[in-house]
């Protein structure tokens, strides 16, 4: 029988024989105390009530357990030696009205798959959570495992007494002897169905509201962290945002929310950001911030908060019918998560970092050799766990922002309303969203669809100008250009928009723009006819369009000399972001990307663009910078650091992000003496608050060097012994510039599964320093040599982390492609999802040795 990885014909096959009408899950997590260390299983009762549509025939059930103890199909006993193969029970002969019973012993998790299991080392308390999609359900319960197989669920969970414990519905008066009960769900698919169970701190609040038609709907709300976060946890900004974003979306949307309450889990060792369980939302614990941070990691987290709130209706209450459309609900969610967060949020620059970050990802996708369209062709379990990528998240939002500027605002949101009211409960496709667009539009959604979502790759939109003899524009055309492999032109709503100096201040400021409907390769804006002549012509101002921003000569020298001048914080966001591009095709030298850094970074007044800055001239220096230079431009970048960060307002996110990049990229006996200095209170830089996290993020450069061994990497753990101090240590220690210590780290990850996930995944950030390209050399060929192992031996999320974060992207060399090419070229039969990661990081290595020769060729003779 097929393994764990369910393809898309299995799941229609059996999506169209079966219907659920119900779950009951019992779960018996008490041994995740009693049995201390050594607990490995939990009890899993579940029973299941189905419908056939032939009575007669067979199907199957999806577990993945250690072992299971009976079956029972309609009181008949199956003996689980036949029927169950370690990934699926069988069921032959079924009836037209079903109910299977299945009781095994299910497995703790610590990849965070399934029921993740920790243990504080801080106070040793013990703490449960799930985390599901797109199908580890599974190793939880008995269940049909696909997203369209929807139905009402009825949890109860025996636990230690004491515990909070938490699922999807409402519990049902006092636990009896550590026994939970939760109301029974609105129908909803098996992956986001929660359960969250530990001695956490709960903090209660609740939202009220009154519709236009005199109903109520109160939502009592909880958020929860570990004990030993709860000092740090600002419980009181997240039911803010919460109540702000509630607000919002019962506003636009006309449909109240649907899930009774509204809980939010804070929880340690979290693989995603976070995910959408209607009524018990999970998040990972870096939320909960135990330092200062910028007022962009707020931000952050807010964005986040709405995201997974937008999927109470985009994901939960409608849900795709398979992951092919798994864009109907994350790239709605992430424009929605943006589109709330300014309109609700104190966060009004919210489209700022839409356009600075989200985009920038999607961007990189979509250039990739596995770009795909916004709907993916999506075959089975594993081409769906790599599909939660930058095109189905911020490509496919980008396009609705696209979509909005298209159709209009009103007729998109009507056209959601109209989704909810028509499909709530249901499963859809991307025609049932396109029928109901076209209603509210007036629109041809079928040209629309198939230019932006059925159809990959992006295109450059370049301004091209010709004036006359008393510098006006005699016409202004966009040059509309494609990738030879995606070739496809689009229609793109834009604005255009003309800078030029301030007289009394020298501000770079529009004075002249106009919105058109770009076509084909080459489109005239007439209405800019006559102007006089722009310093700068930015394309897709206002960023309503998914495109490459491409300039003028005119408007790159511009920028070159005065981009710090530009005044409309979103407008320089979009040239810092198209420069970037620029440099990462290697049509603009690192050096010079480098330079607009050292030169005008330390004039910018958005905290999230400086923070995308510093983290892009990292990999400039590190990636795209040629070899031969790469020693004096780490120098000026650390040199330039240090000045802003002395010049920076004491006290400030600016400062302190300047503070974060200089530890990146310190490497001179001097820097690293300043932080050994910062650390130990010798030094001292006026308003810099040097905290537990901000101390750690000062050792591991230090350590890295080879100026902190492990006695005093073990003294700062001895201030931090917390979970989070763990990851920091083991980060420190794998950082060493030691073949033994690189060996060790190599084994502890490769050759073993004794690490966590968020262990596994903090070994090799350390491990990793792009510093250390010679003591790392040797692990290029082993890396070839171990990944198909390490994908059949280890549970997909870990396989992923190990195949992308130890691929020798530190070896920028011809010999580091040859080798990705070989190995791509002798495993034509390796895993589709395993070859395009190694296909992924062979084309970024690609880039950074254009990316380099660009640089050579533009550095000046020595």
């Amino acid at each position: 029988m097929p393994g764990e990885n369910l393809s898309r014909d299995e799941a229609r096959t059996r999506g169209r024989l079966l219907s659920v009408d119900g779950y009951d899950v019992a779960l018996d997590v008490r041994s995740a105390v009693e049995q201390g260390e050594a607990a490995a299983t939990f009890r899993s009762r579940t029973t299941i009530r189905f419908r056939c549509t032939e009575p007669g025939a067979a199907s199957f059930a999806d577990l993945l357990a250690p072992s299971v103890t009976s079956v029972t199909l309609n009181g008949r006993a199956l003996d689980p030696a036949e029927v169950f193969d370690g990934t699926r029970i069988a069921l032959t002969d079924l009836a037209a009205e079903n109910t299977l019973v299945v009781d095994a012993r299910c497995a703790y998790s610590r990849t965070g798959e399934g029921l993740h299991r920790f243990i504080d080392p801080e106070d040793g308390e013990v703490y449960l959570y799930t985390q599901y999609e797109p199908a580890d359900a599974r190793r939880v319960f008995a269940n049909f495992e696909q997203p369209d197989l929807k139905a009402p669920f009825r949890f109860e969970v025996t636990a230690p007494e004491g515990w909070v414990v938490l699922s999807n519905g409402a519990e049902e008066g006092e636990p009896e002897q550590g026994r939970h009960r939760f109301a029974q769900t609105r129908p909803i698919s098996t992956y986001i169905t929660a359960v969250v169970a530990g001695p956490y701190h709960y903090v209660t609040d609740s939202y009220r509201r009154v519709f236009a038609d005199g109903t109520e709907l109160e939502v009592p709300l909880g958020a929860l962290c570990r004990k030993g976060l709860a000092r740090h946890f600002d419980a009181d900004d997240v039911f803010t945002v919460t109540k702000q974003g509630l607000d919002f979306f019962h506003d636009h949307f006309d449909y109240p929310y649907p899930f009774g309450k509204y809980d939010q889990a804070f929880v340690p060792e979290y693989n995603l950001g976070a995910m959408e369980n209607p009524g018990c939302v999970t998040f990972r614990e870096e939320f909960i911030f135990r330092g200062k941070v910028t007022e962009a990691s707020y931000e952050g987290r807010a964005n986040v908060i709405l995201h997974e709130m937008a999927h109470m209706w985009f994901g939960d209450l409608v849900t795709m019918q398979w992951w092919d459309d798994l864009w109907l609900k994350e790239s709605f969610a992430d424009f929605m998560g943006a589109f709330a967060l300014v309109g609700a949020t104190r966060f009004t620059n919210g489209w700022i970092t839409f356009a600075n970050r989200r985009k920038s990802w999607a961007y990189r996708a979509d250039q990739l050799p596995s770009t795909h369209p916004v709907t993916a062709d999506i075959r089975d379990l594993e081409d769906a766990k790599l599909n939660f990528d930058g095109i189905t998240y911020a490509k496919g939002a980008s396009v609705l922002k696209q979509l909005v500027a298209y159709a209009g605002q009103d007729a998109f949101l009507e056209g959601a309303r109209r989704y909810f009211k028509r499909h709530a409960y249901g499963n859809t496709r991307l025609a049932d969203l396109l029928s109901v667009l076209e209603e509210t539009s007036g629109r041809d959604m079928a040209a629309w669809s198939k230019a932006w979502l059925e159809t990959a790759g992006v295109n450059s939109l370049t301004p091209q100008v010709t004036y006359d003899a008393q510098d006006r524009i005699t016409e202004l055309s966009i040059l509309q250009e494609a990738a030879a492999a995606q070739p496809q032109l689009r229609p793109h709503r834009v604005a255009v928009g003309l800078y030029r100096r301030r007289d009394e201040d020298g501000a770079l400021v529009r004075y002249a723009r106009t919105e058109v409907d770009v076509t084909g390769p080459r489109t005239v804006v007439a209405e800019l006819a006559g102007a006089e002549r722009p310093e700068l012509v930015l394309v897709n101002d206002e960023d309503l369009t998914y495109c490459k921003i491409r300039f003028d000569e005119g408007s790159l020298a511009t920028l070159r000399t005065r981009l710090g001048d530009l005044e409309d914080p979103l407008a320089r966001a979009l040239c810092w972001a198209a420069l970037w591009g620029l440099t990462r095709d290697g049509l603009v030298p690192a050096r010079d990307y480098l330079d607009l850094v050292l030169r005008f970074a330390g004039r910018e007044t958005d905290i999230g663009v400086l923070q995308s800055l510093h983290t892009n001239a990292r990999t400039a220096l590190e990636h795209y910078s040629a070899p031969a230079r790469r020693e004096a431009a780490t120098r000026e970048l650390a040199e330039g650091a240090l000045r802003e960060l002395r010049l920076a307002e004491p006290g400030s996110g600016h400062q302190l992000a300047w503070a974060r990049h200089f530890a990146a990229i310190a490497a001179s006996p001097a820097d690293l003496q300043l932080l050994r200095g910062l650390l130990d209170g010798s030094a001292k830089i006026d308003g810099l608050e040097v905290d537990q996290e901000l101390r750690w993020t000062f050792l591991e450069p230090v350590a890295s060097h080879g100026s902190a061994g492990e006695d005093v990497i073990g003294a700062e753990l001895a201030r931090d012994d917390t979970a989070s101090g763990r990851r920091h240590q083991v980060r420190c220690l794998a950082a060493r510039p030691s073949a033994e210590v690189k060996a060790r780290a190599w084994a502890e990850v490769v050759d073993s599964d004794a690490l966590s996930n968020a262990l596994v995944e903090a070994t090799i950030s350390g491990f990793v320093q792009f510093g250390q390209r010679e003591l790392l050399a040797p692990y290029a060929p082993r890396y070839f040599a171990m990944i198909e192992r390490i994908w059949q031996e280890r549970s997909i999320e870990i396989a992923m982390s190990v195949v992308r974060g130890l691929f020798p992207s530190w070896l920028v060399e011809q010999t580091t492609l040859e080798a990705a090419d070989a190995w791509l070229a002798g495993h034509a039969d390796a895993a589709p999802a395993l070859r395009r990661m190694v296909a992924e990081e062979r084309d970024d290595l690609a880039r950074a040795l254009r990316a380099q020769a660009c640089d050579e060729a533009a550095a000046p003779t020595p």
